[in-house]
C-alpha cells in the first residue's frame, strides 16, 4: 500500500468513525436525554431502545466489529503464513478502527442505560479502550519498519548510519549540527531501569519535538542554509534521527510498559467478551425484551 492508498484508508477509517457517531447522536439526542421513566412515551423509544430496530442493530453491529476486530489482528500476527499479506501496522490500524467504532455503536445500543452483569461488561469495555489508546502510544514509541515489525539492533544502527550519511554527505551539515541533532536527541535523565517515567517522558517529548525543529530552523539559518526545498529535506532526515533517538532512549522503559500493558489490557477483554457472550446467548435463548 503506497503513501496515497495509505492516506485514503486512513481517513475513510476516521470518515466513518466520525458520521456515524454524529449521525447517531443527532438522531437519538432528544431520545437519549430524556429521564428514563419518560423514554417509554417518546416516539423514538421502538426504534432506539436496546431492543428497538435500531438499538437492537446497533448492539450485533457493535459486537461484531469487535470480534473481527480482534480476531482478524491475532490470526495475522500469529500465523507467519499470512505475514505476508499487507503490513502487521495496517492491520493494527483495521484493528483500532473496529474495537473504537464497535464501542461506540454498543454505547448506543445501550441507549447509555447499564445495569447488572451487563454494566460488569460494559465498564469492561471501557477500560478496553482506554487501554488499548494508551497501548497504541506506547507502541509508536519502539523503533518500527515500514511493515510495521519493531527493528533490531542490526536495523537501528543501519538507519542511523543511512541518516548520518545524508546529513554529511548528501547535506553537507558542519559536525557542530550533527552533534546538535545527537545531542538533543539523547538529551534527559537515565531511563535504562525506569517504566512508569518513561512514559511521562515519551508525553512530554511530544513537546520537545517542537523546540528542537525551532530551534534546529535557526542554527539552519545562521550557517546560511536558505533554500526552502533544502531546508525541508535536512528538516525530513533530521526529524528522523531525532526521533530514533528519543526512541532508543525510551526503548527499555516502553519494552517493560507494554508488558504491564498486556498483564492489564487482556483480563479486561476476555471479560468483556465473556459477559457479552452470556448477554447475547440469553437475549436469543429468552428472547429477552428490554423497556
Amino acid at each position: 500500500m503506497n503513501r496515497t492508498l495509505h492516506t485514503i484508508y486512513i481517513s475513510l477509517f476516521v470518515t466513518v468513525g466520525i458520521l456515524s457517531t454524529a449521525l447517531l447522536f443527532y438522531t437519538g439526542y432528544p431520545y437519549y436525554q430524556l429521564p428514563l421513566h419518560d423514554r417509554p412515551y417518546s416516539d423514538l423509544h421502538h426504534l432506539l431502545k436496546p431492543s428497538g430496530f435500531l438499538g437492537h442493530l446497533l448492539g450485533v453491529v457493535g459486537t461484531v466489529m469487535m470480534i473481527i476486530g480482534v480476531a482478524v489482528y491475532m490470526i495475522r500476527k500469529r500465523v507467519k503464513k499470512l505475514h505476508r499479506w499487507g503490513f502487521l501496522k495496517h492491520w493494527l490500524e483495521f484493528h483500532i478502527f473496529m474495537c473504537l467504532v464497535g464501542p461506540i455503536f454498543v454505547l448506543f445500543h445501550t441507549a447509555f442505560k447499564f445495569g447488572g452483569i451487563v454494566s460488569v461488561s460494559f465498564w469492561s469495555m471501557v477500560a478496553v479502550v482506554l487501554s488499548g489508546v494508551v497501548g497504541r502510544f506506547i507502541y509508536v514509541q519502539i523503533p518500527r519498519s515500514v511493515k510495521g515489525n519493531e527493528l533490531d539492533a542490526v536495523d537501528i544502527a543501519r538507519m542511523r548510519k543511512e541518516n548520518r550519511e545524508k546529513l554529511e554527505s548528501e547535506y553537507s551539515l558542519s559536525p557542530d549540527l550533527i552533534d546538535y541533532i545527537e545531542s538533543a536527541g539523547t538529551a534527559g535523565r537515565d531511563l535504562s531501569n525506569a517504566s512508569w517515567s518513561g512514559l511521562t517522558d515519551a508525553f512530554s517529548d511530544l513537546f520537545y519535538f517542537r523546540k528542537f525543529r525551532s530551534e534546529f530552523k535557526l542554527k539552519l539559518a545562521a550557517e546560511g542554509i536558505t533554500d526552502q526545498v533544502m531546508i525541508n529535506s535536512v528538516l525530513n532526515t533530521a526529524d528522523q534521527e531525532f526521533r530514533l533517538l528519543r526512541r532508543i532512549r525510551l526503548l527499555k522503559s516502553m519494552h517493560k510498559l507494554f508488558r504491564y500493558w498486556h498483564i492489564f489490557h487482556l483480563p479486561f477483554a476476555i471479560t468483556m467478551f465473556v459477559i457479552m457472550l452470556i448477554h447475547v446467548g440469553a437475549t436469543i435463548y429468552f428472547g429477552a425484551v428490554t423497556l
